[in-house]
């Protein structure tokens, strides 16, 4: 297979994988029942005490799957077994404002900076005293192990990475985009507003139900996947993270000035050298899938993108053979 290179990032061509598509549901029938992990645990790491899920063995290689917003762990529910079966350590976290997450203080700053999101899942490692691990995840997931990569390398041994790469700048993201993108991220623009704060916080549900039909408009899932992940919005930070966040990637909220420094590394597109596979959702309602090509540059050791068939946002969810897969096989480009 013949590799074309970008920039300074290999990338060879893209490959794309057949996925099951799910029949069509009618809105409101009960559908497939929901799997569940078992008890989570609960650990002090960093600014937070961190709910997560563990399976494999306590001594195998670390994977730490991260997911997305408005989601929770439950996007690797059926990821975790196919990684565990494989030989691996899994761990996955509920991100801050998500599930069993709490602060450990109620004078902390409910900060959701790109930078502070990433400081918690290094905090985690550090924690469970992994030095290093695969790190794998969608959306903010994505983006918090395409920070930890870019600028803390000897924590990851190599990334999966839906969408690519996903670090923000700040000042770029105040340039208006074509008004068909922008249509996209209606709720980044709702959020800003009073109006918004107050109306995610009165009808989260509904609201992130509405999200999750938009991203992934060929995924059935049924009312129990969808509730199993809802209790995780009850979290009393929860309304609180995902506002700052939305407002301060649009320049409308700020960050703390201790985390300036590494914002200001991110803002200039750090290069991650860790072995990666990217990979899109070819129906992905809210991130056309793409050759990957147009941030190939960022990457500079090897990758491979995939574009999955009938997928959408919610990649592991969806397609989580497909995501297994990707995780087992980055694991062997080291």
């Amino acid at each position: 297979m013949a590799a074309a290179a970008a920039g300074f990032g290999v990338l060879g061509p893209p490959t794309t994988l057949m996925a099951e598509a799910m029949p069509a549901r009618p809105p409101g029938t009960k559908g497939r029942t929901a799997m569940a992990f078992g008890p989570l645990k609960q650990i002090d790491a960093g600014l937070l005490n961190i709910g997560y899920a563990e399976a494999g063995p306590a001594t195998a290689a670390p994977v730490l799957l991260l997911h997305g917003w408005p989601y929770d762990i439950h996007s690797f529910v059926d990821v975790a077994p196919l990684l565990a079966a494989a030989g691996f350590r899994v761990i996955a976290p509920h991100l801050r404002g998500h599930g069993t997450t709490r602060f450990l203080s109620s004078a902390t700053i409910r900060n959701a900076q790109q930078s502070v999101v990433a400081l918690d899942i290094v905090a985690l490692m550090d924690a469970l005293k992994i030095e290093r691990a695969i790190l794998a995840g969608y959306d903010w997931g994505a983006r918090t192990a395409n920070i930890i990569a870019a600028l803390w390398p000897e924590r990851c041994t190599a990334m999966v990475s839906v969408n690519g790469y996903l670090i923000n700048n700040v000042e770029r993201n105040k340039l208006p985009l074509p008004p068909n993108v922008e249509h996209g991220w209606w709720y980044q623009f709702y959020f800003a507003t009073d109006r918004g704060r107050a109306g995610y916080d009165a009808n989260r549900r509904d609201f992130n139900r509405l999200i999750w039909k938009a991203n992934s408009p060929r995924w059935a899932f049924s009312d129990a996947e969808f509730d199993r992940a809802a209790a995780s919005f009850d979290n009393p930070d929860h309304v609180s993270i995902v506002i700052h966040n939305y407002r301060w990637r649009l320049g409308l909220a700020d960050g703390e000035p201790r985390y300036a420094e590494l914002e200001r590394r991110l803002a200039l597109g750090p290069v991650i050298a860790a072995p990666t596979i990217t990979l899109d959702g070819d129906s992905d309602g809210v991130a056309p899938a793409s050759d990957g090509t147009a941030y190939a540059a960022r990457f500079s050791g090897k990758r491979t993108h995939r574009i999955i068939t009938g997928a959408g946002h919610n990649l592991p969810q969806e397609v989580p053979r497909a995501f297994a897969d990707a995780v087992i096989n980055v694991a062997g480009y080291q």
